[in-house]
């Protein structure tokens, strides 16, 4: 009999549910956790990347507004983490090339945020990650985006088997 991967319980079915962003196996009581992912049907072209919800909104009108609609309209909860936007990778070098550009120094940055100069270093070092309230200040100013959204990284995964589906193999290289 299969076991709940959240409480252990075992029991005769199982839903996957998506909690914080990670998808597991879990029993009827632990499901209210998270959100049911709905299984699509095999003929389906969406990626192991791809949500229910945004496939919907694609083969509507493709626009973001009607995909978070047709996901409301279902009843189910929506995960947060579902359209969270990313720090980007290279963010300390946009603050950085955007404050050199706009002729400030660290300090002078730091003075019209009100924050410290230290933490601008630290930003443009890439040793902190920005809050959300230091982001929106440095987005503001710099006039800069500092995010990335997660629909653009799975452009990237558009590859993998015949089948579309993705395997470890498909992403780890082996270091012999």
């Amino acid at each position: 009999m299969p076991q709940c991967e959240m409480c252990g319980k075992e029991v005769p079915s199982l839903k996957a549910v998506r909690i914080e962003g990670a998808e597991i196996d879990v029993c009827d009581e632990c499901a209210d956790f998270g959100t049911e992912i709905r299984t699509e049907s095999p003929s389906s072209t969406s990626t192991k990347y791809s949500t229910g919800s945004s496939s919907e909104g694609s083969t509507s009108s493709g626009s973001s507004s009607s995909s978070s609609s047709a996901s409301t309209s279902s009843g189910s909860r929506r995960d947060m983490f579902d359209e969270m936007e990313e720090i980007a990778q290279d963010y300390h070098e946009r603050i950085r090339s955007a404050r050199e550009a706009s002729g400030l120094s660290q300090e002078e940055l730091a003075k019209q945020l009100n924050e410290k100069a230290s933490l601008i270093r630290k930003l443009e070092h890439g040793d902190v990650l920005p809050s959300d309230n230091i982001q929106t200040k440095l987005e503001r100013k710099l006039d800069i985006s500092l995010a990335e959204s997660a629909d653009m990284d799975d452009s990237e995964w558009e590859g993998g088997s015949s089948t579309g589906s993705y395997t470890l193999g498909d992403v780890v290289r082996r270091k012999d």
